[in-house]
């Protein structure tokens, strides 16, 4: 860990989404104009804010949050985070707001569509609440969210003297600019994504691949699903292979859950291929439920 950090008694902050998922199972996908019935549903907490704190604070990381939810938040989605230990002082509930919702539909081949009511996350709080307590933390990892709020929280962050990583993930595609996705890449020292992301986000900023985004952020992880994941520094890549699940219930959140394994390798000052090892695990037990 970079000297003058070891001392902070937290590891890693999250901020980003803290939702409540809706899963609706259904035969099949409906086409347009007809409809299909619904076989089970069941709600979850997720988010991958709350994943990601989740994953990390199971293999050992000191975590905390930077959230909004809505005042329905359910208490015992809340005693359930405060349980692991996650620290909520960033967590605000929001009067009269509903809680981030995404309603995640499933067919019988494991295919995916996803709705996501954005609640008070869809846009940045009007004044920003004083945190102190920022100064705890070694990182800062900026996921999900109002792209504004977030680069108002690096700076803070980094004014600070805080690591920043950044990981929009899906919002890259269609809540993220050029100009604000610039100044995310240039203030973070490391940038996760899936391939998608990734390419995503060097078609915005102008540059040709992962390899033209190192000239901007110094390592940059790659998920790959079954294909395992990647690391790419200024210095060559890292590949490991994913590990097989016993069995899948669900891969929604297998994403979050890496990075939270990826970290508790990083806190234990694994080598790169150990923390990509480190996320492999935790995403495949993810994925069999442990969580």
């Amino acid at each position: 860990m970079t000297e003058g950090l070891s001392d902070r008694p937290r590891n890693l902050l999250v901020s980003g989404h803290v939702n409540v998922d809706r899963f609706l199972r259904l035969p099949a996908f409906p086409a347009d104009d007809r409809t299909v019935p619904v076989e089970s549903h069941r709600i979850a907490l997720g988010g991958t804010a709350a994943n990601i704190a989740l994953s990390a604070t199971r293999y050992g990381v000191a975590t905390g949050l930077v959230a909004r939810v809505g005042e329905d938040f359910p208490v015992a989605f809340w005693e359930r985070l405060r349980d692991a230990h996650i620290d909520l002082r960033g967590v605000d509930r929001v009067p009269g707001a509903v809680t981030p919702t995404a309603y995640i539909f499933e067919d019988r081949r494991a295919r995916q569509r996803t709705l996501m009511e954005q609640g008070p996350m869809g846009t940045p709080p009007i004044r920003s609440k004083p945190r102190p307590w920022l100064s705890e933390y070694s990182w800062l990892h900026l996921t999900t969210g109002a792209p504004d709020f977030q680069l108002q929280l690096l700076a803070e962050g980094r004014s600070r003297g805080v690591r920043v990583a950044a990981d929009p993930a899906q919002e890259v595609h269609y809540r993220w600019d050029r100009a604000r996705l610039k100044k995310l890449i240039s203030g973070s020292e490391i940038l996760f994504g899936n391939r998608s992301e990734i390419d995503r986000t060097a078609r915005l900023l102008g540059v040709r691949g992962t390899e033209g985004l190192l000239r901007t952020v110094p390592l940059v992880v790659r998920t790959e699903g079954e294909g395992g994941a990647t690391a790419y520094s200024r210095t060559g890549s890292v590949h490991v292979p994913s590990v097989r699940p016993h069995r899948v219930r669900s891969v929604v959140g297998a994403g979050d859950a890496y990075r939270g394994g990826f970290y508790a390798g990083w806190f234990e000052g694994e080598e790169l291929r150990g923390c990509l090892r480190a996320g492999a695990r935790a995403a495949a037990r993810w994925m069999e439920g442990a969580h």
